[in-house]
């Protein structure tokens, strides 16, 4: 085997892995795969012969393309919330979102995506790295130009903000998650009977005139109406995830890591009694989302 097929294996056999980095620091599958082809040829042009750890190499390499990447985003000042829903918003996010893409964002979590995109690229990288794939802080530093300690204070201050602060119990938190979980699992199926069971009767929903349909009331009360509207969204159900909004449980809907609708959701004796769907650009960029570190998925090492 020649040196260029070696490297080729060796490369084939860190892709999946050096993917999800990407993946988790960019939150876009083709950015990513973008990023993982760049880290190929680089390999392919550099000399590694003096390179006893391959794997960290590719590693350092990866991140350091997704920082330029996310530095990029910032010179060109690119927002990833706000974006404006098209008027059929039915299925939508699915062709926004490929297959590949959505089972990315299924194993790390659609609402840490979204709260990962309000990092800093070295507060992102950081965090990534260490929290998430376990890397020391002194190998993580050269890449973010940082000393180890500083490196460390980068994560620990993006780890501050990813999980953020809540004045409710832990057991009032839970209960909240479950119902709020149980009402997407009933509007993604479209069980009318569920839902109504989970709303007050006099619930009410609120919305942002931008994430109806053309034509639809901006507020809706009663179980029955409420439950059957929802029904309609399904599709938006399909990819929403529970969040924590400005410290009370909620639902965030962002295909491809860009926050399109956060859903306020408030809860008297285990019934939903108000849903806010918001999706005015103004009011996204002031809610803070964040995620416990105990909400994340098995999928996130």
């Amino acid at each position: 085997m020649d040196e260029g097929d070696r490297l080729a294996a060796v490369f084939e056999e860190h892709r999946a892995r050096l993917r999800v980095i990407a993946y988790r620091m960019l939150g876009s599958a083709s950015e990513a795969d973008d990023a993982v082809q760049e880290t190929w040829l680089r390999l392919s042009r550099s000399d590694t012969g003096d390179v006893a750890n391959l794997a960290g190499w590719l590693t350092t390499v990866v991140s350091r393309v997704c920082i330029d990447v996310l530095r990029s985003r910032q010179v060109r000042r690119e927002d990833l919330v706000g974006h404006e829903l098209p008027e059929s918003a039915e299925g939508d996010e699915h062709r926004v979102e490929p297959e590949g893409e959505a089972l990315l964002a299924d194993a790390v979590g659609r609402a840490l995506l979204v709260v990962l995109g309000t990092l800093r690229p070295a507060e992102r990288v950081a965090f990534v790295l260490h929290d998430m794939f376990a890397l020391p802080f002194d190998e993580i530093a050269p890449i973010v130009a940082r000393s180890p300690v500083a490196t460390k204070k980068l994560a620990s201050r993006a780890r501050q903000r990813l999980r953020g602060t809540t004045t409710a119990p832990d057991a009032e938190i839970a209960r909240h998650r479950a119902i709020v979980e149980a009402f997407l699992v009933a509007s993604r199926g479209g069980d009318l009977d569920t839902l109504v069971e989970l709303l007050d009767p006099d619930v009410v929903r609120h919305a942002d005139r931008s994430a109806l349909p053309a034509g639809a009331a901006t507020v809706v009360r009663g179980a029955s109406t409420v439950a059957r509207e929802t029904r309609v969204f399904a599709a938006r159900a399909a990819i929403a995830e529970p969040a924590l909004i400005d410290g009370a449980v909620g639902v965030v809907i962002a295909p491809n890591g860009l926050l399109r609708l956060v859903l306020t959701v408030t809860i008297k004796e285990d019934r939903i009694t108000e849903i806010e769907v918001i999706a005015d650009e103004e009011r996204l960029r002031n809610l803070r989302i964040t995620v416990p570190g105990g909400w994340r998925r098995p999928g996130v090492s």
